[in-house]
């Protein structure tokens, strides 16, 4: 009866470097995939139905904290600091916390590794990786065609179905 209420429209985040090429790029990716059919190989398909917030600002640490925790742990580096900061020249601090990580990407927004997406409904997340919006993009996909085994559990069990 009440199924309804446990689909939502996920909510997607890019954290947004504009003068980052692969930002750039993830960003015209999400936004093709809200626009145009998806995959674009399958012109039957419609585009992908999601909110998208363009967050032009590094994560807050609270956020960081929870992205690290939506990263598969074979995708994770060694330490939360290689994770989110990238290997340019001017990053010469590795902090360890998280709050240490945003101070640093708002002093220099150079420091993180961008795009940061996440898809905060089904706790999925990528770093600087064009790959992994696109594997984000690709379970939404699963889900809006029904291709995931897990959307059998929210369908209703009893009289009615």
């Amino acid at each position: 009866m009440f199924s309804a209420f446990k689909r939502s429209i996920p909510q997607i985040s890019i954290f947004h470097n504009p003068s980052s090429p692969p930002s750039q790029a993830a960003l015209k990716l999400l936004n093709a995939s809200l626009s145009s059919p998806y995959p674009a190989s399958k012109p039957s398909a419609g585009p992908l139905n999601f909110n998208l917030e363009v967050v032009e600002n590094s994560p807050t640490p609270d956020q960081l904290r929870t992205i690290l925790s939506y990263i598969p742990q074979a995708a994770q580096a060694s330490s939360p600091a290689d994770t989110f900061l990238s290997a340019h020249p001017t990053v010469q601090v590795r902090p360890s916390s998280a709050d240490a990580i945003a101070r640093v990407a708002s002093e220099n927004p150079h420091a993180l590794r961008w795009p940061i997406v996440v898809d905060w409904t089904g706790g999925k997340a990528s770093v600087g990786n064009i790959d992994g919006v696109k594997g984000i993009l690709e379970e939404l996909r699963k889900r809006r065609d029904g291709e995931l085994k897990g959307e059998e559990e929210h369908r209703p069990k009893g009289w009615f179905s």
